[in-house]
């Protein structure tokens, strides 16, 4: 199950990327607004990449954020877009909420599994 969680999680990325560094027409928009969209965005690669990689999640979350700001500031260098420290900030704290949610459905479904196995 790690194999397809992963390939999903890089996927996601590279999808992520495009919107982020593409043509801003070519963006899928939505009525969540700029931010939400962002949020929207982040928060399901946190979720990937901390189901993706349950035993490195805290490297994982870092190399998110740093990921993150790096997009950003290539956005300096890509023709109609901006890159904003209040974008960063959504998209990284957004990625960090995700890795949380993943952390604690691992969290849940162990303690499941744990019941599970103590009942009669």
């Amino acid at each position: 199950m790690t194999t397809p969680l992963r390939l999903f999680a890089w996927l996601l990325a590279a999808a992520v990327t495009f919107a982020t560094l593409g043509p801003a027409f070519m963006r899928p928009h939505s009525n969540l607004g700029q931010d939400g969209e962002h949020a929207l965005a982040f928060v399901l690669v946190g979720i990937a990449f901390g189901l993706a990689y349950p035993r490195h999640r805290m490297f994982t979350m870092a190399m998110s954020v740093v990921a993150i700001g790096v997009l950003e500031l290539l956005q300096l260098w890509a023709p109609g877009r901006h890159a904003r420290l209040e974008d960063f900030v959504v998209d990284a704290l957004t990625a960090c909420v995700g890795f949380v949610i993943a952390a604690g459905s691992d969290w849940m479904v162990a303690r499941w599994r744990e019941s599970e196995q103590s009942a009669p």
